[in-house]
């Protein structure tokens, strides 16, 4: 049996992130294998990889703050938001003032209410959005709570009519970044779609864990289960009396560590479960012993 850990994949372009998935079983030599949270095919960087047990963490994972970097181009639209999609209108970009820029991107950073692009895989009336804009049906999609912790330019490179904006995005989890290139570029009456994606950091999992396709058919680096679950999560290390109890599945008092799973640690430093307190209570997530 293959070793329970993350596989941090540096996603290369083209690759859909179940491409990615279906390579590494390969690599692996194992089916039990998932990802926590897609990345479009044009975008490359940080997949997160479980394997076997580790695919029950998955779920949690898919959770937390990623950071992308990002170009958007201004003066062009594209009914998928991104540089995939077919050109729907045009305006020149010429006249757009960096000023304009900040204070669009401004409006833009903090808690904001974001409609996901019409290419999703969000399910409407049980169908994948994207299924249904590729069959040429209109899809009304309802804005959804989103967080844009950060969003930093870090340039502005001008083209003829069009500017393109490089900029870093920290973001919470279902944040879509050609959501905000779409509305960056209709705030400043120009348009705009996504040109280049890169995700950096996936939670605590950064590019410098990462390892391309190719490096992983040389070595396939798995980070344990249990470093991987201490980087993510809170640490509760627990005795051997509360360790069989949560081995079967059974709660534990409530350590005060906060919201979200808590990864449980027995005596010997092995990985037992994830836990969510809910008042005075532990409860099991997922038990891994």
């Amino acid at each position: 049996m293959a070793e329970s850990g993350l596989i941090i994949v540096d996603k290369p372009g083209e690759w859909t992130s179940h491409d990615v998935v279906a390579r590494m079983r390969r690599l692996a030599g194992t089916r039990r294998v998932g990802h926590a949270g897609t990345l479009d095919p044009m975008a490359t960087g940080v997949l997160v990889v479980g394997v076997e047990k580790a695919t029950r963490l998955l779920g949690h994972l898919t959770l937390t703050e990623k950071v992308y970097e990002a170009t958007i181009r201004l003066g062009v639209t594209t009914n998928t938001d991104d540089a995939e999609g077919e050109v729907t209108a045009t305006a020149s970009a010429a006249g757009v003032t960096a000023e304009e820029i900040r204070k669009g991107v401004e409006a833009l950073t903090g808690a904001i209410m974001q409609v996901p692009p019409q290419v999703s895989a969000i399910k409407v009336n049980g169908q994948r959005a994207y299924k249904k804009a590729r069959a040429g049906e209109e899809v009304e999609l309802a804005a959804r709570p989103v967080t844009v912790r950060a969003f930093d330019v870090l340039g502005v490179h001008a083209h003829d009519d069009v500017v393109d904006v490089d900029a870093v995005v920290t973001c919470s989890s279902g944040t879509y970044i050609r959501s905000l290139a779409r509305d960056l570029g209709a705030a400043l009456g120009v348009g705009g779609h996504l040109t280049r994606l890169r995700r950096t950091r996936v939670g605590p999992y950064d590019l410098s864990l990462a390892r391309t396709l190719d490096e992983l058919a040389e070595r396939c680096v798995i980070l344990p289960i249990g470093e991987a679950v201490a980087a993510a999560f809170p640490r509760r290390d627990v005795t051997a009396e509360e360790a069989r109890i949560i081995g079967h599945g059974g709660r534990l008092p409530a350590a005060g560590l906060g919201e979200g799973p808590i990864g449980v640690f027995g005596p010997d430093g092995t990985l037992l479960a994830l836990v969510e307190e809910q008042g005075r209570t532990a409860r099991p997530l997922a038990v891994f012993v």
